[in-house]
């Protein structure tokens, strides 16, 4: 080969050497800005939530990214997501995404199911209807998928509950569980964290009391609806069990409310008694077959410590003070009923 020719060689290897050079530059470049050029464009806005329902499709979530505008560029995000195998790797849940993440991030997010807990919390219940509407706000799981829940004999069976007294398994605090939670799986967690309430020391108090634990969630939801002071609700508690252990008709006033479905109810009358219900404490002795509201660990608490007294009857006071007039004889009681009745009357409240 000619001199002139090695040159014009040399020439051409450079050239097809840096062609490469810009090619491969090119191609890591790219690769580099579709992994971790920053592709979560937020307007006005830090973070936000995404929500990825259960049964969703590879083509839901790119489609629900685009028309909420989270992703600036789909086209790169469905490219890394096909090299990471994501396409085929869905998890539902709920996600912090955050302004300025790049695809990397997001699918690796995505990919590992690290998705963000949610603080459930229900309190000031009475029925599982208010109940299922309340978490149905917090979870994935409907108020409907939730009450049929609370309904599924072969469920309730397993934890030895019945379709009235399951709702008692719901005590009031602030857990922490996944979005994505079934209504199936939210049944179970919550009668966990119910066992786990029940510690050996809790469940020696129910026993002396002649009763099992969620007969004590039922009594405890009648103190609690019986009386706002916890100052007075030990006190309660023993009235109701003096009731209880001599065989009386515990006679709360609540229970009727709940029985009737009027909360709203301010006077009950004689009508309001003679209502037909396995709740209406008036007509059954012992306790209702379930709560009826939910009570919180503090009034279970206060019921497990009851005082130990001799009072069987007990009236709201005169002063609409929220506390009580109890009494230990039928004429005391009457005495006492007359002075609140007459208050009501000056107040015109029917």
């Amino acid at each position: 080969m000619s001199k002139k020719s090695k040159s014009k060689f040399f020439k051409i290897l450079v050239f097809i050497g840096i062609l490469f050079f810009f090619a491969g530059a090119y191609t890591i470049y790219k690769a580099y800005t579709i992994r971790y050029k920053p592709n979560v464009v937020l307007v006005d806005k830090k973070a936000i939530y995404f929500y990825i329902n259960t049964g969703s499709s590879y083509t839901d979530v790119i489609e629900k990214l685009s028309s909420e505008k989270i992703i600036a560029d789909p086209e790169t995000f469905e490219w890394l997501s096909d090299y990471k195998n994501y396409k085929s790797n869905i998890k539902p849940g709920k996600y912090l995404i955050t302004n300025g993440m790049n695809n990397n991030e997001l699918i690796n997010m995505l990919l590992s199911g690290r998705q963000e807990p949610v603080k459930l919390v229900f309190n000031n219940v009475r029925t599982k209807y208010q109940l299922a509407g309340k978490i149905a706000k917090q979870i994935e799981a409907d108020s409907s998928q939730i009450i049929a829940t609370l309904k599924d004999t072969v469920l309730l069976t397993k934890f030895n509950l019945t379709k009235e007294n399951a709702i008692g398994i719901f005590i009031p605090n602030t857990y922490e569980i996944y979005w994505n939670t079934s209504a199936y799986q939210l049944i179970e967690r919550m009668y966990k964290e119910y066992r786990q309430f029940w510690t050996t020391s809790r469940e020696e108090k129910a026993e002396k009391m002649k009763l099992s634990p969620i007969h004590v969630i039922i009594l405890a939801s009648i103190v609690q609806e019986e009386t706002r002071k916890y100052d007075e609700m030990s006190k309660v508690a023993g009235l109701y069990l003096n009731r209880i252990h001599q065989g009386m008709k515990l006679e709360a006033d609540p229970t009727v409310k709940f029985a009737i479905g009027d909360f709203t109810l301010k006077r009950v009358l004689n009508k309001h008694l003679e209502f037909e219900s396995p709740y209406n404490t008036y007509k059954i002795k012992g306790l209702p077959p379930g709560p009826i509201s939910l009570p919180d660990s503090r009034v279970i608490d206060k019921v497990l410590n009851y005082d130990k007294h001799n009072f069987i009857y007990m009236c709201a006071k005169e002063d609409f003070s929220g506390y009580h007039n109890f009494a230990k004889t039928y004429s005391e009681h009457l005495a006492n009923a007359r002075k609140y009745q007459n208050a009501l009357n000056r107040l015109k409240i029917k």
